[in-house]
């Protein structure tokens, strides 16, 4: 075999596959889209099997040209996205659709949890809030609604630990993941099965837990054949695709900080202590040895993204942030909350709604559209100002994700956070994050230091205008405001 890396990312919208060579560099990518399900008010489903037929044919498109061939690739890493609830049968079938992050279908199991004796004691264990976006709720959900199906299900797995199974026919739980489980003790990186009893559950529903990094096993001979790879290529666990993310946009020491600009957005700040927060999210990095305090938001690219379709009038994503270049920083008052499904971190509120305030004859769709960029400027700066109070604090932010090509939005996060923002190759960081856990677990590289040191390169840096933060400041305040007093109303 070669030295390439392959990486694979489960996103929410589509599946990307990269190849890498050992510095990083891009040799072959593909991307696959496939469909989100909305069955019901509050629900929201994917297909895992699409998932698996989108990402083998990716494969081999990857492998179709003369960049990269099966031969010379020498690990696999799986990134996806998080809080997957995939019930399984003891022959890894699919029993249903998967319940994914925007499903809040377990609202009323979270408020009868949250009233039990035990309601503080998960808290303590998970560092996490018991809400109904995690996949612990949604395992009690298929138990109360669909006893049939909790019945005949083996094991619950995540995105990538599914797509994982499909190649080597194993089952695994990576520790990035572990944190939607709350039966998952995020000290001791360990499952506690008497928490899991008390929630009705038992540690036997999830797999056996692996290192991100840790060979799981390798490419069977029936995955080589729907795929194109090489039957016996070593696979790693892989893990969540925040983690990934963060790792592939150059952040494995304490307090680095990953910036998100993708379909939804947040951040994560690299700790050696797991410093939970109940309104922020708490997980293990993929490196070994390191956690994540994340902000995850709903609104992203995402927000931008609506806009152009429901009013852009087909204008491109330059087009329009060259129009919102013409209008000063605060939009001259106009504010957008980007809670377009919802808010998570740090309101936690499924029925929150996105909205405008401040319009008036006088304003203009560039007035709006800025106002766009700076409320997902917002979002995350609320993110960042909730971890200081458990005394976590960002530094430089490497922003990474579609958004962070947007000189015009990357400079106005600068500027509303106060935090110069470094950008690395972003279009890729998630699928290099997942290849380089699959070069330190295959050898390739000694140790995550070496794996950075010679993948990641930074395109740019942008420094904050503090006249700038000053206008934001003020508005920031008024942000806040307004997302406090509409919670009344939705």
């Amino acid at each position: 075999m070669g030295k390439l890396l392959l990486g694979i990312d489960i996103g929410t919208s589509a599946c990307k596959v990269a190849v890498f060579d050992e510095d990083g560099r891009v040799l072959a990518q593909a991307s696959r889209d496939y469909r989100v399900y909305y069955p019901k008010s509050g629900r929201a489903e994917q297909d895992p099997e699409e998932w698996w037929s989108a990402i083998c044919e990716g494969i081999k498109e990857v492998l179709s040209g003369r960049e990269a061939a099966a031969d010379e690739i020498c690990g696999i890493g799986v990134d996806g996205q998080s809080w997957s609830a995939i019930p399984v049968d003891r022959d890894g079938k699919v029993l249903c659709r998967t319940p994914i992050w925007m499903d809040t279908r377990a609202r009323d199991i979270c408020e009868r949890i949250k009233q039990e004796a035990f309601a503080e004691e998960i808290f303590e264990v998970a560092g996490n809030d018991f809400l109904p976006s995690y996949t612990t709720p949604k395992m009690l959900w298929f138990k109360q609604e669909m006893p049939e199906v909790f019945a005949k299900t083996y094991q619950f797995l995540q995105s990538n630990s599914y797509i994982v199974y499909k190649l080597t026919d194993r089952m695994s739980q990576d520790c990035s993941q572990g944190y939607g489980i709350h039966f998952f003790d995020i000290n001791r990186l360990t499952y506690h099965e008497e928490l899991a009893n008390k929630l009705g559950l038992s540690q036997e529903l999830v797999p056996a837990l692996y290192r991100c990094d840790e060979v799981v096993g390798e490419v069977t001979k029936q995955a080589a054949e729907l795929t194109g790879l090489k039957a016996g290529t070593p696979v790693v666990a892989g893990g969540l695709d925040a983690a990934c993310g963060t790792l592939g946009a150059g952040v494995y020491q304490v307090g680095q900080t990953q910036e998100q600009g993708g379909q939804a957005g947040g951040m994560s700040i690299c700790t050696d202590k797991a410093s939970a927060h109940k309104k922020l999210i708490l997980g293990t990095h993929a490196v070994p040895g390191l956690w994540l305090l994340q902000g995850g938001t709903v609104g992203g690219g995402g927000t931008l993204r609506w806009f152009r379709q429901e009013l852009g009038q087909g204008m491109s994503f330059d087009e329009l942030t060259k129009e919102a270049e013409k209008v000063p920083a605060g939009s001259e008052g106009v504010l957008f909350l980007p809670y377009m499904a919802g808010e998570r971190s740090p309101v936690w509120n499924p029925d929150a709604k996105g909205v405008f305030y401040g319009l008036s004859y006088d304003k203009t769709r560039a007035h709006m559209i800025r106002a766009v960029l700076e409320g997902v400027a917002f979002s995350l700066e609320h993110n960042l100002r909730t971890a200081k109070e458990t005394g976590v604090e960002a530094g430089v932010l490497n922003a990474m994700g579609g958004a962070a090509n947007s000189r015009l939005w990357t400079q106005i996060k600068a500027d509303v956070t106060g935090k110069t923002i470094q950008v690395p190759a972003s279009d890729t960081a998630t699928t290099l994050g997942a290849a380089l856990l699959a070069g330190v677990g295959c050898g390739i590289y000694k140790d995550y230091e070496e794996a950075v040191r010679r993948t990641i390169r930074i395109t740019r840096i942008q420094e904050p205008d503090m006249e700038r933060h000053a206008v934001y400041k003020k508005m920031m305040e008024r942000y806040l405001e307004l997302s406090e007093k509409m919670q009344e109303i939705y």
